[in-house]
């Protein structure tokens, strides 16, 4: 693993810096004045779908060029890149690789222009991370299909206007009427014919204003909702609007798991937030002393500290891998694993350093930080359940890398 940057990789991560130090002011990025600015700079510099095609308004950009405007931007604590999240995170990728000329022209600059929001509509109640087993049925009328079924667990559904769907329009094995699937990542899933138990699976892109669609928020544990259940009841959705061939749903999603995937920016999350974890313990006094005196905080933390180095190199492992031409698939689940975990121990711990009064939420004393730390305990199903659940990521773990028999 070579951690060295090139000349020109120098002289880009170079340029980063400099557009930080210019355009980045403290305390700035929670106006919304501020914000409109920013994403108006980095668009016109094309970072944001960075990584895309210039032809469609990316950048152009290389995973390894990705990886440090990233880098230096979640160092700084920089705004995102972009504020259509899903769109560019999975709805984009796909499709630049899958969609049709017109689908391109229809959705790419609203993407990278960030004027609504998309959702994806994946999980079910009876699936969850199993696509296979996906029930949400869509039958061929004419020049449309009819979807009837159920999403749940869907990110955003209450504020998307677009969704990207998966639904089952034959059963498995049966073949599609488009022909066999091809193309897609190089990845386990992606290698399996049409008789596989993903065959059958297509993929639609969904107005979430089509009449017999029903969105149902998902309330947490913080009494916010950042989940929703989504209902299809004979919504019609036009044949153009199907993403790929008939049949080819299974490698049109995880076609966008070719961009950069080691999981780098979520380490600079966990390493903020350890940082204000360890701020919160200098803070607070209990028995008359300092938690950050604790031994046992004192522990913790260095634990914590040391499980995100570790994923942090697995990360950059990872993206080696990338850079050599060479396919990602199972071992990917290691760094989500251990970013579940470390979400739920850094809410606990940050519980313990403040005791009985880290219960407490509200504006009013004695909550601390208005409860921010109780919200933060209590909200870790956002990241832990999204993207697939712990169990699903460790039997992945021991079917695909240990060898060990199916669960």
């Amino acid at each position: 693993m070579d951690f060295e940057l090139t000349e020109s990789e120098r002289a880009f991560r170079d340029e980063v810096r400099a557009f930080l130090d210019e355009n980045l002011r403290e305390g700035a990025a929670e106006s919304p004045a501020f914000l409109a600015e920013w994403t108006k700079k980095v668009r016109a510099k094309r970072w944001v779908g960075f990584s895309w095609p210039r032809e469609v308004g990316g950048g152009g950009g290389s995973i390894m060029e990705q990886v440090i405007l990233k880098d230096e931007m979640a160092k700084r604590k920089a705004p995102p890149l972009g504020t259509c999240m899903m769109g560019l995170a999975w709805v984009g990728p796909s499709i630049i690789q899958y969609g049709t000329e017109a689908q391109k022209q229809k959705y790419i600059p609203d993407i990278l222009d960030g004027k609504y929001q998309w959702c994806t509509g994946y999980s079910e109640p009876d699936s969850g991370s199993d696509l296979a087993s996906l029930k949400c049925r869509a039958v061929r009328e004419g020049d449309d299909y009819v979807v009837t079924g159920q999403k749940i667990w869907t990110s955003l559904a209450m504020w998307a206007k677009k969704m990207i769907l998966l639904v089952r329009t034959a059963r498995a094995g049966e073949g599609a009427e488009s022909g066999s699937p091809s193309g897609g990542a190089a990845t386990d899933g992606a290698k399996r014919g049409a008789a596989s138990k993903h065959s059958g699976i297509t993929c639609l892109l969904v107005d979430m204003e089509t009449p017999g669609i029903t969105v149902r928020p998902i309330r947490n544990m913080t009494g916010s909702a950042h989940f929703a259940e989504v209902f299809f009841d004979g919504v019609r959705i036009p044949v153009e609007n199907r993403l790929g061939d008939e049949g080819q749903g299974w490698q049109v999603t995880i076609s966008a798991l070719a961009s950069e995937r080691s999981s780098i920016a979520e380490v600079h999350g966990l390493v903020r937030k350890i940082d204000e974890v360890k701020a919160l313990a200098r803070e607070t006094v209990r028995g008359g002393r300092r938690m950050s005196e604790d031994p046992g905080i004192r522990r913790r933390i260095a634990q914590a500290e040391a499980k995100i180095e570790a994923m942090r190199l697995n990360g950059m492992r990872f993206l080696t891998k990338q850079l050599r031409g060479e396919p990602l698939g199972a071992e990917t689940s290691i760094n989500k694993l251990h970013r579940a975990a470390l979400e739920i121990g850094l809410g606990e711990l940050a519980l313990e350093i403040l005791g009985s009064a880290g219960t407490l939420t509200g504006s009013e004393a004695p909550a601390v930080d208005e409860g921010r730390w109780a919200r933060f305990a209590l909200g870790w199903p956002d990241v832990v359940i999204g993207g697939g659940t712990p169990n699903i990521q460790k039997n992945i773990i021991a079917e695909r890398i240990l060898g060990l028999p199916k669960d």
